[in-house]
């Protein structure tokens, strides 16, 4: 997954968003629209981090979705080859 994967699915990646970071609103969600620009921005407004900082927490949580899906995509086809051994 890449930003512009996230940009695409912005409106499923709102939860994990809030989730993440409570403090956005939902108004700050619809602005960040999945650039990872604006999403570096808000996260320096709403938390006090300097650019740096913001912008290694949006990578690294753009990370952890990789790994999650990542992980789902190999439960998945792991049930799908032991069902077909039944």
């Amino acid at each position: 997954m890449n930003w512009d994967q996230v940009e695409g699915k912005w409106k499923q990646m709102k939860g994990s968003v809030k989730t993440k970071w409570g403090k956005l609103t939902d108004d700050d969600l619809d602005v960040i629209n999945g650039q990872r620009e604006k999403l570096v921005g808000k996260l320096q407004e709403r938390y006090g981090h300097s650019r740096e900082e913001a912008q290694k927490n949006a990578d690294a949580w753009l990370k952890t979705l990789k790994q999650e899906k990542e992980a789902s995509e190999k439960r998945s086809a792991d049930d799908s080859h032991y069902a077909g051994k039944r």
